[in-house]
């Protein structure tokens, strides 16, 4: 009954972003402990989540819009968090790599909530999260390589510039008589 009302779908986003919350807080303990293995099978099922979470919210707006921001967000803060701080002083290019692209994850997210908040249509789909949960998952199972953690921060620096590009080009759009 609970799954078919009309609340039906703000409850399945509001398990798939506890699930997700829960899959990325025990990946974050996991590259605390140095048990890269976990942490990218955990750091995958919480992509997978917030995938799907992502999916359940489309373009809609309100609560369910901002958990699943609130949890994708905190998903890139904890893991690539603890990746930097694990390797500071192991591997400075790895710790480097992750805090770019933390950095340029979170620039991305910015730029797309402040287009969205100027009534500009910055285009968000679940594909580049997808890609984005799936290289840090994949990083983190190959013990946070230099070539996979910086993969990602290319990757996500490449995001950033693609989204801060679509701002002009919608208030070009908007200014055109």
């Amino acid at each position: 009954m609970f799954w078919g009302s009309r609340n039906g779908a703000r409850g399945r986003v509001g398990a798939v972003v506890a699930g997700a919350a829960v899959a990325t807080g025990i990946a974050t303990w996991a590259v605390f402990a140095r048990r890269p293995v976990l942490a990218g099978s955990l750091a995958l099922v919480a992509g997978v989540l917030l995938t799907t979470s992502g999916a359940l919210v489309g373009r809609r707006g309100g609560l369910d819009r901002l958990l699943d921001a609130f949890a994708d967000r905190t998903f890139d803060g904890c893991v690539l968090g603890a990746v930097a701080w694990v390797a500071r002083t192991d591997n400075r290019s790895v710790a480097t790599a992750a805090l770019v692209a933390l950095g340029a994850s979170f620039l991305a997210s910015y730029v797309r909530a402040r287009g969205a908040s100027l009534g500009y249509d910055v285009e968000e789909g679940v594909g580049a999260r997808a890609v984005r949960c799936a290289l840090v998952g994949l990083a983190l199972l190959l013990g946070a390589s230099d070539w996979a953690i910086w993969t990602l921060a290319v990757f996500m620096t490449v995001v950033a510039a693609v989204r801060s590009s679509q701002v002009p080009k919608e208030e070009r759009l908007a200014t055109e008589p």
